[in-house]
Order: C-alpha cells, then sequence, then structure tokens
C-alpha cells in the first residue's frame, strides 16, 4: 500500500505503518454510533444542589486544599482565526473605493459586520489597531468610513499588521482595565489565583503549539509582574504539546490513502483526544480543567471560582468515600463471610448505583473493586440554550453496560429517528468544566490511557488544498478518552461559560469590565 518513502515519512513522524494501516481499515469500516438511551436531566444523572449543599461543598474543598497537589489544564493550541472569519470574509468581498459602506451593511448577511462596527470601540484591542494605523497613516482619522473600515480590518489581521489571523487565540486581547489589555491566558492566570492555588502557587499546564510556546512565555514575561501582585500568587506555568505521534492519517473519499502533489502522506491532528497523552503526563490530586476561551471579566472571577470549588469539593467527598471502601474491600480477607464485610460489600454496591449513577450495580469484591478503582471526574453541565456541543446522556456499550457520558453530536446517527428524538429532549449540555481526580487510594497516579474508549473516536469530511478528504478523529478528551472514568454530572449556572467563539462574543456583558 505505501511506497518506501511513505513507510519513510510514517516512521519520522512516530507511527508505525501497522498503525496507519489499522487507521485506513477504520475509515472503511466506520466506527459504531453511540448508542443513546436517554438524555441526563436533573435529579436523573445530573445533580442539583442546593445553597446550602453549594456552600457544604465549597468549604470542604477550603478547608483541604492546601493538603493538595492542584493543577490547572487548559487546553489553548487553538488559532483565533475561525473568531475572525466574518472579517476575513469582509476584507475579500468589500470594495472600499466602489461600494457605499452603509449599504454594504445593511445586507442581512453582513448583520454581524455592521455589530462589529457599531460596537468597534468597546474591544479591548481596538486602541492597539488604531495606535499602528495613526503611525502608519497621520490622516488615517480622516478617512472615509468605508475605507478606514477595510484598514482596520486588515491591520487587525494581516501579517503586515497585528497579525491576528494567525496568532493562538487565548494571546488575543480579551478585556482591557483601564489602559491595559488582558488576554484569554492572562485571564486564566487571575481566574486560576481563587480556586486553583495551594500554599499559595498556583500550578497551570497549557497545551499549545510548539510554533507559539515562545509567544505564550513571552506574554507571561511581560505580566508576570502585575499578575502577581494583583493576586498575591506564584505562579508555576508549564506547556506541552499535542504529540505528533498521535496525528492521524487522512484519507480519500474511497478510503484510499491520501497522497498530496509530491506523493506523501498527509498527516492530521487527531482533535483534543490526543491531549489524553498530555493529561497523562500531568500530576496532582485534582485537576481542573476549562478551554482557553472560555474567561470572564475580572468582576465575575468570584462567581466562577465559588462553582469551581463546589465541584472541587464535592470530588474530595465522593473520593473519601470510594478510599474508604476500597481500602477495607482490600484489607478483607477473601474467604470472609462475616456480617461486617458483607456489610462493606452492600454498602459499597447501594454507593455506586446511588452517587456514582452506575446502572448495572456490582454485587461481588472484585466487579465492586473495578469500578470504585478507576479516576474520576465531576462535570459541571448547562441548561440547554441551543449552543453547539455535546452534553450528558445515558449510553448503553457494545457489551450492554450502562454508563453517563459526554457525547458529542458527531457520534450520534442522528439520521436515526429514535435518536435523534432524545437527543433532541436533551436538558443540559457540556461547556467544558471538569474537575478530575488523577490518583488512586495510595496516591499513585493512573494511567489514563487505560480507561479510554478507542470506538469512540469519529470521521469527519475536511479539505486539503481546496481538495475533499476524510480525516479520523481520536476520542475527544472529555469523551471516549474518559469513556471509562467515574463521572458525576453536576448542574451550574449558566455564567459559567462564556466561550469566544466569534470576536463579537466579546460584546458580552461578562467579557466588558464594569
Amino acid at each position: 500500500m505505501f511506497t518506501e518513502k511513505n513507510i519513510q515519512q510514517i516512521k519520522n513522524h512516530g507511527l508505525s505503518e501497522a498503525k496507519v494501516t489499522r487507521q485506513l481499515e477504520i475509515f472503511k469500516e466506520g466506527i459504531p454510533f453511540a448508542n443513546v438511551v436517554e438524555p441526563a436531566s436533573a435529579d436523573n444523572g445530573i445533580a442539583v444542589f442546593s445553597e446550602t449543599e453549594q456552600r457544604h461543598f465549597a468549604s470542604l474543598f477550603e478547608a483541604e486544599k492546601d493538603k493538595l497537589d492542584l493543577l490547572k489544564f487548559v487546553p489553548a493550541s487553538g488559532a483565533a482565526t475561525r473568531m475572525f472569519k466574518f472579517l476575513h470574509q469582509f476584507l475579500e468581498s468589500y470594495d472600499f473605493e466602489n461600494e457605499d459602506i452603509d449599504a454594504f451593511l445593511q445586507k442581512e448577511e453582513n448583520k454581524n459586520l455592521k455589530i462589529f462596527f457599531d460596537s468597534i470601540d468597546q474591544f479591548a484591542f481596538s486602541s492597539l489597531v488604531k495606535e499602528k494605523l495613526e503611525a502608519k497613516f497621520p490622516d488615517f482619522e480622516n478617512f472615509e468610513k468605508g475605507k478606514h473600515y477595510y484598514f482596520f480590518v486588515k491591520e487587525m489581521l494581516k501579517e503586515t499588521g497585528l497579525n491576528f489571523s494567525n496568532t493562538p487565540k487565548g494571546l488575543v486581547p480579551f478585556h482591557k482595565y483601564g489602559e491595559n489589555y488582558v488576554t484569554a491566558f492572562g485571564e486564566q492566570l487571575y481566574e486560576a489565583a481563587f480556586y486553583a492555588t495551594s500554599k499559595g502557587i498556583a500550578n497551570l499546564h497549557f497545551t499549545v503549539s510548539a510554533e507559539h510556546e515562545e509567544k505564550f512565555k513571552i506574554r507571561y514575561e511581560e505580566i508576570q509582574e502585575t499578575v502577581d501582585n494583583n493576586t498575591g500568587v506564584k505562579f508555576n506555568i508549564s506547556y506541552s504539546f499535542q504529540k505528533k505521534e498521535t496525528d492521524t492519517v487522512a484519507a480519500t473519499l474511497e478510503n484510499n490513502p491520501f497522497l498530496d502533489e509530491n506523493g506523501d502522506l498527509v498527516f492530521r491532528p487527531s482533535g483534543h483526544g490526543a491531549l489524553l497523552e498530555n493529561l497523562n503526563e500531568v500530576d496532582a490530586d485534582i485537576v481542573f480543567i476549562k478551554n482557553i476561551d472560555n474567561v470572564v471579566s475580572q468582576n465575575y472571577v468570584e462567581t466562577i471560582a465559588f462553582q469551581k470549588k463546589v465541584l472541587a469539593g464535592k470530588l474530595l467527598s465522593l473520593q473519601k468515600k470510594i478510599f474508604g471502601f476500597v481500602e477495607k474491600l482490600h484489607a478483607a480477607n477473601p474467604s470472609d463471610l462475616s456480617a461486617g464485610a458483607e456489610e462493606v460489600l452492600k454498602n459499597a454496591s447501594d454507593f455506586i448505583s446511588r452517587e456514582l449513577f452506575i446502572k448495572n450495580t456490582p454485587i461481588y469484591k472484585e466487579e465492586i473493586l473495578k469500578i470504585l478503582e478507576r479516576p474520576i471526574r465531576v462535570c459541571g453541565v448547562v441548561e440547554n440554550t441551543g449552543a453547539p456541543g455535546g452534553g450528558p446522556f445515558l449510553i448503553k456499550d457494545k457489551n450492554g453496560n450502562l454508563s453517563y457520558q459526554i457525547v458529542e453530536m458527531s457520534q450520534i446517527d442522528t439520521n436515526n429517528t429514535r435518536q435523534k428524538t432524545l437527543v433532541d429532549r436533551a436538558t443540559h449540555f457540556n461547556p467544558v468544566d471538569l474537575v478530575c481526580g488523577l490518583r488512586n487510594y495510595k496516591g499513585e497516579k493512573y494511567d489514563l490511557l487505560q480507561f479510554s474508549d478507542p470506538d469512540a473516536g469519529f470521521i469527519s469530511n475536511k479539505s486539503y488544498h481546496g481538495k475533499p478528504i476524510k480525516a479520523l478523529e481520536m476520542p475527544g478528551l472529555w469523551n471516549g478518552a474518559m469513556a471509562n472514568w467515574n463521572t458525576v454530572f453536576v448542574e451550574v449556572p449558566l455564567i459559567t461559560f462564556n466561550p469566544v467563539k466569534t470576536v463579537n462574543d466579546l460584546l458580552n456583558p461578562v467579557h466588558q469590565p464594569q
């Protein structure tokens, strides 16, 4: 199937010929869809806490956190390109010399552009763009409106200007306080000081693209003194890259290897599921996971931090019970059928059913230990607002086992009427708000790669230099990659979910500092 040149290319990528062959077989076989039994809902797979319960869990975490190794893990490799999609289209389609800008902006397809230009001074980066333009064009403020807007956008996006198109999303100015702008990266640091701090130190790990690592380090040097002074916390920051050997080969629409114009195989990053390797290399008692762009301006941070403490406190509460059961079960003599040993088994089985929401409740010691000795995560989920993305569902696997999982829409066969009906009934979705326990009752780190479901990936249609290709995505970090963890869903308020998918999202109140 492969030329000598291709085989060498595979080796250079850290892959084996067998592994790439298997990937191509998956394109031919297809990946089975998830089998949704029902959507999780309030008090049916999703815990809803009263204010008293929330305060209890937050206090529990506060009391314990200085005894723990804490880490905030932030996937941050995404470029900002998609944030500015409609602005790129503006540069391609608007002719400032021959078109009236007001008439152009009145078109229905340009409504996002109109919002952007009507609110241009509310963006944290506006003054940076204007400074650059005024240095290049002293009469910039006197440009006709259409030309003014065109040059503003060009200066923002292009390499000759601020080059936001090729900037990591984490380093785009999101918020402005007085004369200072703060990026999503900076806000992640500030926020970490409020909940991911133990003994005055906040550990953060960012997964970034290799070519962007230096930019993050330079930005940290620029803001370190300010963020240290504002928080009273010392920051310990580490970085990693998505590993080349987690890339997958691209295929033609006929499921053959896709070759570029030089006859080379084309490899693609296999989605955020590849970050399981990165997560597996960090070592902490508790790891908070959230995406780089899900931040708020600083006047909302304490609200966000409280919700993180609630999730972490719930995790500690569950772990305490799990570790207690595991210790007793390991200590019990296998032949011991005393009333005390029987009671531990029964209580552990009840706990698995009641608090871990596992439907196929085990009754034997080995089965119970197999469930309890797994990584655990508490996932904040928010009420459905119609935002795209995965959500919590009860799933039946190929062996008939039932478990609650985060499932992406691409994993569900929406051509199946019954499955689509169940998806349409979903009440909550996944904002990527996870608190994870990665160590066992002895304090030893789990090998997370042992708890992934390799069948939970998906195939997507992409393009390469204008040609259609098929791409293979690995099981997502918070769905298939964590499929065999113990998972508890907790309802959190919508204010915890504030992603910046397009630049206009920065106009939302939580991104406008008061």
